[in-house]
């Protein structure tokens, strides 16, 4: 069995220690935040900080695919989610009210999802990870570099190790980096004389803004988790332990929307909308919390056919990272690491066919997540844009349009649209199923949908009270 070092004790890092160390190898996780995961729920949220990810107390989600993947990979992690307070939800449950079909299908339960608020689930994966015979996991530690090794291929460098922050080695057969958006593994690819690897690296452009809610029931939902509204979005979404959240967003270059952080801008812009304003019947327990300045990036390690590095793999965000407004980073992060097993199953003793196979996985399984999501971020920000302006908006992409309006009537093109919003599938793989196409052709010609909400005069009159 090999040695593994996995850089990064994010929720990602620590399910692919836990899969890898399942397969018999021995894992060490390093991780640059010193404080250990709190006993409790309440204590993580309350107690816990991790100044390495910028994004912790923003909303997440872990959708159906996380769950999928979970139960399939790490049995028994969903039954410590739900112990930790995490909430099951089902996405066929309400079905929208226009759809008269209301019979269930077979299938529906994988559109079940457990989750919970960031701190909350990371705590519970950390708990499974720090009882693992297989597992070490080393708080305070932080990766600085790489070790170098006798290289497999001719003039491709090769990882042998990890060098930390106070100088010590850690050898190892294959490194993972789960550091997160704030990845320096470039930086140490160039420093062990690998070619660059291919990048693309662009701001998204939003801005987003949450508070958090507790009350003895969760809402009911009466529309999407993601709703837009002519030049915002809002994103609401169930916790754990009788928590929610509830976020605006809009694009960064929106100065009038900062106005939103105020508590009570936040209300009556949220309290305009009918199917979120109930939403806000809860007891606040945080502040209005912003984030920005977000990048989607994406990083491949095969160039021109052939590895830049051998013994590295990044995953999740490390490896590519858009938005969060569609809340899937966590659940593609999960799919990617269990590419991640299955090809140091078959090759982590290869470590050139290692890096191909590698690579053909992600951009098989993994990468067409990014793209549709950068796709859909770019066609809704021009939106936004036109929107404010007083312009008219781009159109939708035609096939997209045509689902969006035909999953307001028919049952199985909502079911559809579901997964591909989950990550359960992607859209060429619902648009090929028989007969999907006389289903999106019955709503021809038909506009998707528009939530109620204030236009953007009413808008700018909220933000001002």
């Amino acid at each position: 069995m090999a040695t593994i070092v996995v850089c990064g004790g994010g929720v990602i890092g620590l399910c692919a220690a836990l899969m890898m160390a399942d397969d018999g190898h021995e894992v060490t996780v390093l991780e640059a935040d010193p404080r250990d995961p709190p006993d409790t729920p309440v204590a993580a949220w309350d107690d816990w900080q991790r100044a390495g990810v910028a994004q912790f107390r923003q909303p997440h989600s872990l959708f159906p695919r996380f769950r999928q993947v979970a139960e399939e990979e790490l049995p028994g992690l969903v039954d410590r989610l739900t112990a930790a307070g995490c909430t099951w939800g089902d996405y066929t449950s309400p079905l929208p009210p226009s759809i008269t079909d209301r019979s269930p299908r077979p299938g529906d339960d994988r559109l079940r999802f457990v989750t919970g608020r960031r701190p909350v689930a990371e705590a519970a994966v950390a708990a499974a990870a720090e009882e693992h015979p297989g597992v070490t996991v080393r708080r305070g530690t932080r990766a600085a570099g790489l070790v170098s090794g006798p290289p497999p291929l001719r003039g491709v460098p090769h990882v042998a190790g990890v060098r930390t922050r106070d100088g010590a080695e850690l050898p190892a057969d294959l490194v993972v980096d789960a550091t997160g958006r704030k990845t320096t593994g470039a930086d140490w690819l160039a420093e062990l004389g690998a070619r660059p690897p291919h990048v693309e690296s662009q701001t998204g452009g939003f801005v987003y803004y949450t508070r958090y809610y507790r009350g003895p029931e969760m809402p009911q939902r009466i529309g999407p988790q993601l709703t837009p509204l002519g030049s915002i979005s809002i994103i609401t979404l169930v916790g754990d332990n009788s928590t929610w959240s509830v976020t605006v967003f809009g694009p960064t270059r929106d100065a009038p929307l900062k106005a939103v952080r105020d508590p009570a801008a936040f209300t009556r812009v949220v309290s305009a909308c009918p199917r979120q304003a109930h939403w806000l019947d809860g007891e606040p327990i945080s502040d209005v919390l912003a984030m920005a300045g977000v990048l989607d990036c994406y990083h491949r390690l095969v160039v021109d056919d052939a590895p830049v590095v051998t013994g590295y793999a990044p995953v999740g965000d490390a490896w590519a990272c858009t938005n969060p407004s569609a809340g899937r980073g966590v659940s593609v992060g999960m799919v990617q690491a269990q590419q991640l097993r299955a090809t140091a199953r078959e090759h982590l003793a290869d470590p050139a066919t290692f890096a191909r196979a590698y690579d053909e996985a992600t951009e098989r399984a993994v990468t067409p997540f990014y793209r549709n999501q950068v796709s859909a971020d770019q066609a809704r920000i021009a939106e936004m844009d036109a929107l404010r302006e007083g312009r008219e908006p781009p159109p939708l992409d035609p096939r997209r349009a045509q689902l969006l309006a035909a999953a307001a009537h028919d049952a199985d093109a909502f079911r559809g649209l579901l997964e591909i919003i989950t990550c359960v599938a992607l859209p060429e793989e619902v648009f090929a199923r028989p007969g999907m196409r006389e289903r999106l052709d019955d709503h021809a010609g038909q506009l998707p949908p528009v939530a109620p909400g204030p236009d953007r005069r009413e808008l700018l009159d909220l933000l001002v009270g």
